[in-house]
């Protein structure tokens, strides 16, 4: 498995960790409230984006070659005093790489992310027209690199550095509401590739809505990076750009309800050795929220 393989299959896992944002607004959760979301997303691809933007095989010198992700995602979000929440994100990877030269298989844990959001009314803000919060955090990198071209690595190796604006309404009495998010990712250096990966851009913006059991939901989700930058060299590899639009439907059950969706990569471009892939991702998942809060 060539070196070019090993970056692929992993960037694989990066897509559906860029592409992993919560079910709920940007309304910040009350004291002792908040929402969890367990959630498997599939995706099967032989196709990537170049750097000109176009769809390609995932590794040109073996184009039948196959990366196979699954990952298990419990996300959810907190409320901790009035006008600041915490959200977390816990993923579990199974990856495999079907080539001609070999076929691989890793599971295991991925990065992690923790994030800390804050609405006006923490400053005493009284409650505004627009639903609007403040939202900061890491990608820590618990998972596991491995610089070796024989195995897949679950992790990017490097922490991320995100702050992001959003905001949101309710169209009531019209059972709809418009959200959305955009900020910057700071992005460190992974010193055992000697890669500056590039900061980066990200966006996200959702009309949804419900109407009885059913609720449904239409996102679009993006990212504009720099170059990424080999820190020994200097060499400069082409910016990572990834456009999706994101449906989902759901049917309440139980206490929660049950969501289908699926990410449908629209725009992309990335490097040969950093490929992004082009094909789409499957999710299904389990949302509950609750508004009795835990403590008084």
């Amino acid at each position: 498995m060539t070196m070019i393989r090993q970056s692929v299959v992993g960037t694989a896992v990066l897509l559906l960790l860029l592409t992993a944002t919560p079910s709920h607004g940007q309304w910040v959760e009350a004291p002792g409230t908040g929402w969890v979301q367990l959630q498997v997303a599939h995706q099967r691809t032989q196709e990537g984006f170049s750097k000109d933007g176009t769809v390609v095989p995932l590794d040109e010198l073996d184009p039948d070659a196959e990366s196979i992700t699954t990952t298990a995602r419990l996300t959810g979000a907190l409320g901790l005093f009035r006008g600041l929440d915490a959200w977390v994100d816990l993923p579990l990877h199974r990856q495999a790489f079907n080539g001609s030269g070999s076929d691989l298989l890793t599971t295991g844990l991925g990065d992690p992310r923790v994030f800390l959001r804050a609405g006006p009314s923490l400053l005493g803000i009284p409650e505004l027209p627009v639903a609007v919060a403040l939202r900061g955090g890491v990608k820590l990198t618990t998972g596991t690199f491995e610089n070796d071209a024989e195995t897949i690595s679950l992790s990017q190796g490097q922490r991320d550095w995100s702050l992001l604006l959003e905001a949101g309404t309710s169209l009531h009495p019209v059972p709809i509401y418009v959200s959305g998010w955009a900020g910057h990712r700071w992005r460190e250096e992974n010193e055992q590739i000697a890669r500056d990966p590039g900061n980066e851009w990200v966006f996200n913006t959702a009309v949804g809505g419900s109407l009885g059991r059913f609720e449904w939901k239409v996102a679009v989700d993006g990212l504009f990076g720099r170059p990424s930058i080999d820190t020994r060299t200097g060499f400069e590899f082409a910016a990572r750009e990834l456009v999706q639009v994101i449906p989902t439907v759901g049917w309440s059950v139980g206490p929660g309800a049950v969501q289908l969706g699926a990410r449908l990569p629209v725009h992309g471009q990335s490097t040969r050795s950093d490929r992004l892939p082009a094909s789409p991702t499957v999710t299904l998942g389990y949302f509950l929220s609750w508004d009795d809060p835990l403590w008084k």
